[in-house]
């Protein structure tokens, strides 16, 4: 199921040499595989965990969010998103300009009458009093 979503974001990712040309050795560890750290990080936006939960003997924590950073400042994510935005709009259709975006239903913080009813409440208790 994630191989299209792999399929697409590797496409963005520049080409890395296995090992680091600059090690005075010639030779390093093996860099961790993007498809490694990819998968991670969909587990990561899927369960809502933290990196320390979701690494393993794959990979550590903190080579998970090394890659996230080096990635955010290749501009990736930026990529990514704007990828996205596009399918989106050209699958179902996204204008932007006409979006209204309200927030949550929460309790005002200076309360009581000052801050007015709730308008589900309002709204519920009219339809309830007509009927």
């Amino acid at each position: 199921m994630t191989e299209p979503l792999w399929d697409q974001f590797a496409v963005l990712l520049p080409e890395r040499p296995e090992y680091h040309p600059d090690h005075p050795l010639g030779c390093h560890r093996r860099r961790i595989s993007d498809r490694i750290i990819f998968d991670k990080m969909l587990q990561l936006l899927r369960f809502g965990c933290s990196y320390e939960a979701i690494a393993d003997t794959t990979c550590s924590a903190t080579t998970i969010r090394s890659r996230r950073d080096e990635w955010i400042r290749q501009g990736v994510f930026a990529r990514l998103k704007q990828i996205a935005l596009d399918a989106y709009d050209r699958i179902v259709g996204l204008v932007l300009d006409q979006i209204a975006v309200d927030g949550s239903i929460t309790k005002a913080p200076g309360g009581g009458e000052v801050a007015g009813r709730s308008p589900p409440i309002a709204a519920n208790r009219a339809s309830n009093a007509r009927a």
